[in-house]
């Protein structure tokens, strides 16, 4: 009899993604798209991601490009990211938005670097309830011969190791871009 753990290898890569997702929001000196993601525009009354009424480009390496696909939207536009917690200065020539993404500090890298940490130690306390929970149901089940059991057991342990390692190495890699920079 082999244990199913279907459902914690869908768990752990979903603590996987929801750290991607959050690292592609920390800010690395860059132009990166993915940094405007969280930003919602007031459009025809109702609140839009930003990536839905305007395209985004990156023209340079310090520039992003946002075109509105609608002219009237673009007002809206500026005003959301004003209001958004970037930090950035949108400059609008009545057709386009221009965001410069300023050069940071080694101080503001070392911050970032902290961060990133934190979001994937974060992970790895997700990653490890995963494996806490299938623990447990591996011990509640009285009908699992002991040697199933602890194949069980084992099976979870290496995917929680392998989880574990593509999270420092997620982590690792945006390190290495926000320091290398």
């Amino acid at each position: 009899m082999t244990f199913d753990l279907t459902d914690a290898k869908e768990r752990m890569k979903g603590a996987q993604d929801a750290l991607q997702r959050e690292l592609a929001n920390i800010r690395t000196g860059r132009a990166n798209p993915n940094i405007l993601n969280r930003v919602e525009v007031e459009y025809y009354g109702a609140m839009t991601p930003l990536n839905q009424v305007a395209s985004i480009s990156v023209p340079e390496a310090r520039i992003l490009l946002i075109t509105p696909f609608d002219k009237s939207a673009l007002e809206a536009i500026v005003h959301a990211i004003n209001v958004s917690d970037l930090g950035l200065n949108p400059a609008s020539d009545g057709n386009i938005v221009r965001l410069a993404i300023p050069q940071m500090t080694e101080e503001r890298r070392k911050e970032l670097a902290k961060e990133v940490k934190a979001e994937a130690e974060k992970a790895k306390v997700s990653v490890r309830n995963v494996r806490r929970d299938i623990m447990d149901d591996i011990k509640k089940d009285k009908e699992m011969p002991e040697d199933d059991a602890r194949k069980a057991e084992d099976q979870t342990q290496k995917l929680t190791d392998e989880n574990i390692k593509a999270i420092d190495g997620i982590a690792a890699e945006k390190e290495k871009e926000l320091l290398t920079i």
